[in-house]
C-alpha cells in the first residue's frame, strides 16, 4: 500500500502547470449609475497572469437565491496580462456571489463573494 501511495505522490508532482489552481481578484468601482459597477478581474495561475481566457461574469445574491440573478456579461481583456474588464449591473447593494466562467485554453468556474456598496467592493470575510 505504501508503494502505491508513493507512486501517486510522484505522479501528482509531475502534473503539468495547467493543473494548477486559478486565483482570481476583483476590484469594482461604482459608476454613479444605480447599482452599476465597472470591474477589473485579475486571473493568475501558478504565479503567472492568465491571459487568453474567455471570461463570462454573472452574479447572484446568496441571501436571496434565484431572486436576484444578474444576466452574465462577457469580459474584455484589460491593459495588462491576466486582467479582464466587465460592467456589472446589479439590482441592489449588498453581498453578491460573482460567478466567473472561463473558457478558451482551459475551462473552469470560480465563485467570488464580495460586498458591493457605493464606494466599491470588498471581499466578504
Amino acid at each position: 500500500m505504501a508503494k502505491n501511495a508513493l507512486l501517486t505522490l510522484l505522479l501528482l508532482a509531475a502534473l503539468p502547470a495547467h493543473a494548477q489552481k486559478i486565483q482570481a481578484g476583483l476590484a469594482c468601482k461604482h459608476t454613479g449609475k444605480d447599482f452599476t459597477y465597472d470591474c477589473l478581474l485579475t486571473l493568475v495561475r501558478g504565479n503567472e497572469p492568465l491571459s487568453g481566457a474567455q471570461v463570462t461574469v454573472g452574479a447572484d445574491m446568496p441571501s436571496m437565491p434565484m431572486a436576484h440573478n444578474v444576466k452574465p456579461v462577457k469580459a474584455t481583456p484589460g491593459k495588462n496580462p491576466g486582467q479582464y474588464r466587465a460592467r456589472l449591473e446589479l439590482e441592489m447593494p449588498g453581498e453578491w456571489a460573482v460567478k466567473l466562467r472561463l473558457d478558451g485554453p482551459l475551462r473552469d468556474q470560480l465563485i467570488l463573494h464580495y460586498n458591493f456598496t457605493e464606494s466599491g467592493t470588498s471581499p466578504r470575510k
